[in-house]
């Protein structure tokens, strides 16, 4: 029995092997499609307005850089953050090691996920952003997006749609 056991064991891992796991590329530029911020830790004063594309760089050491701009109480803020692979594909650990992006791909062309999260047990979502190459509305998109924010526990009323912009301009007072 172990002998079976083990023999099922080696196949699998060599079935495993001999298929290259497909690889994500999230390099270029992005638009926010929709966003959820959960409103347990982020206030809703401070959910982003205006969002400028999010560009996202391979970096010599094979991380990502994302980087966007966002509009928030008027101000223009610049995020920078670096993704950095971990052995789950889609699973990138961020925010100096403080939480992980789940990237996950959608049935439509070009429209990704990007979850992120707090590191450990238990710990929330603080947005979850639909993303596409373009910045055209796709519903189908959209409608998948809703069904995985209420997977992981979000409300769909917090839904929201921040309006692109290619450049940030603060909002006089």
């Amino acid at each position: 029995m172990k002998t079976l056991f083990l023999s099922i064991m080696l196949l699998g891992l060599v079935a495993a092997l001999s298929f290259p796991s497909e690889e994500l590329n999230i390099t270029g530029t992005w638009y926010t499609k929709a966003m959820v911020v959960n409103t347990s830790r982020v206030p809703g004063w401070k959910r982003p307005r205006k969002v400028v594309p999010m560009r996202v760089t391979s970096l010599e050491d094979g991380t990502w850089e994302a980087k966007t701009t966002l509009l928030i109480n008027g101000r223009c803020l610049e995020k920078k953050i670096t993704l950095q692979k971990t052995e789950e594909p889609g699973r990138y650990r961020a925010f100096h090691h403080k939480g992980f992006v789940l990237v996950e791909e959608l049935p439509e062309q070009e429209h990704y996920i990007f979850y992120c999260q707090d590191q450990g047990p238990g710990k929330t979502p603080g947005a979850v952003k639909l993303m596409g190459r373009t910045p055209e509305e796709n519903l189908e998109a959209l409608e998948e997006f809703r069904k995985f924010t209420q997977r992981k526990g979000l409300l769909a009323k917090d839904i929201f749609t921040p309006e692109l912009t290619e450049t940030c301009v603060p909002e006089q007072e």
